[in-house]
């Protein structure tokens, strides 16, 4: 039986506290990019998630996402957490609990569909969005996880390689934003401009919180405070870095002037692509995936989104899904056995197939939580109604969802 290892076993609990802590940190990132009158209402999504991905999880979704087997999901075997002790379970973690390994991955499933939200902000329902992320949850965030980090999961079989959540998480998220963003269709009047974000000062502390805590979701995906894990740290960092630089070069060669909102896009976007590659490449690998990815995800939210003319509100498609689409191909083409010898060399170190393998779970997760996606939506807005009311909208969802102000002006 594997002996339980208190250093390991401590860095896996302190990585889950920052993964949860980026649920907040995605709160005021996205809060400060809406309107005032709709910032309540991301601040409440977003935590509320905490609350209901919490319980599903430990609940049913935990069994669901990891217990063994071959077919959909992993069952209901390990459901309300029947099996899930304080002992190692070594085809997992072996040196630490196994209910340090649940609490870390449920802090995975409540982040992911909380950045779909950046596609929808100002203009969902509460009680549909409630059932929604449900429902969403179960259905296309388990079943994936499954397949790629589950034992039995027929991608995992296959030898795709995603270390933090590429496809789990990123590119999943991502594709379910923008099926979302298609099905909810346009904010009230954005054709006639795009609004401004309404705190920055927001942004820029919601950006230095999830990278922050991205620490905690690549180098905690070591599952023990190890040399992969500082591997994971290093290139976590070096990736922002390079993709925060990259996107303020470009804006200042196009506008003429680089943001501040720019290096805060381009450093999520590179957090987002080194995620799958983060246990597998090496630091020169991360700064080219980091200053690549700012070019595609800039292209995304400023050429391609205007051009046809979709309201990803907050660019989560563009953000998410493009930069964890070329995280996940580009671990394909940098990875290495000698970072991570239980991993696989990608097509600059000798071995094409794995390229082909990335390339396959990318098409498959696209395909199938884009379909998931719009059919809940579908669902979920034949029995509640998704949208808000015109007039609720107009008035903002703080208001009218919650019955709050984000500020009170004293006289």
């Amino acid at each position: 039986m594997n002996m339980i290892n208190s250093g390991d076993t401590a860095w896996v609990l302190v990585s889950s506290a920052l993964v949860l802590l980026m649920t907040p940190a995605l709160a005021f990132f996205y809060g400060g990019m809406v309107r005032k009158k709709n910032v309540l209402s991301i601040l409440m999504q977003c935590c509320i998630i905490l609350g209901l991905i919490s319980v599903q999880w430990v609940l049913f979704g935990y069994s669901l996402s990891f217990a063994p087997g071959k077919g959909f999901w992993g069952g209901f075997g390990w459901a309300g957490l029947n099996g899930v002790g304080l002992e190692p379970y070594a085809d997992y973690a072996g040196t630490i609990p196994h209910q340090a390994f649940m609490v870390f991955q449920m802090m995975f499933a409540i982040i992911t569909p909380a950045l779909i939200i950046g596609a929808f902000a100002e203009r969902m329902k509460f009680s549909a969005f409630l059932l929604f992320t449900l429902l969403w949850a179960t259905l296309v965030y388990d079943p994936l996880c499954h397949w790629v980090w589950g034992l039995g999961g027929w991608l995992r079989n296959m030898g795709a390689l995603d270390f933090a959540g590429g496809t789990v998480v990123h590119i999943n998220a991502g594709i379910a934003a923008l099926a979302t963003a298609l099905a909810i269709g346009k904010r009230k009047n954005i054709d006639k401009g795009t609004p401004t974000p309404h705190n920055m000062p927001f942004v820029v502390l919601g950006t230095g919180l999830l990278w922050f805590g991205w620490f905690g979701f690549n180098a905690g995906s070591a599952l023990a405070a190890n040399g992969l894990a500082v591997n994971a740290f290093v290139v976590t960092n070096t990736a922002a870095a390079a993709a925060g630089l990259s996107w303020a070069i470009i804006e200042w060669i196009r506008n003429g002037k680089p943001t501040i909102f720019g290096f805060c896009s381009g450093a999520v976007a590179g957090l987002v692509a080194i995620t799958p590659a983060a246990g597998f490449v090496n630091v020169v690998s991360a700064v080219i995936i980091g200053l690549l990815v700012s070019v595609l995800c800039f292209i995304a939210v400023s050429i391609i989104k205007p051009m046809l003319g979709y309201d990803d509100s907050l660019d989560a498609f563009g953000v998410h899904c493009i930069g964890g689409i070329w995280g996940a191909l580009a671990t394909g083409l940098f990875a290495s056995k000698a970072v991570n010898p239980a991993g696989a060399d990608g097509l600059f170190y000798g071995n094409p197939a794995q390229f082909k393998i990335q390339l396959i779970a990318v098409l498959i997760t696209l395909a199938y939580s884009f379909v998931m996606t719009f059919v809940i939506y579908k669902a979920v807005d034949l029995l509640l109604g998704m949208r808000v009311k015109e007039e609720d909208e107009m008035m903002g969802l703080d208001l009218t969802q919650h019955h709050e102000r984000a500020y009170t002006v004293l006289e």
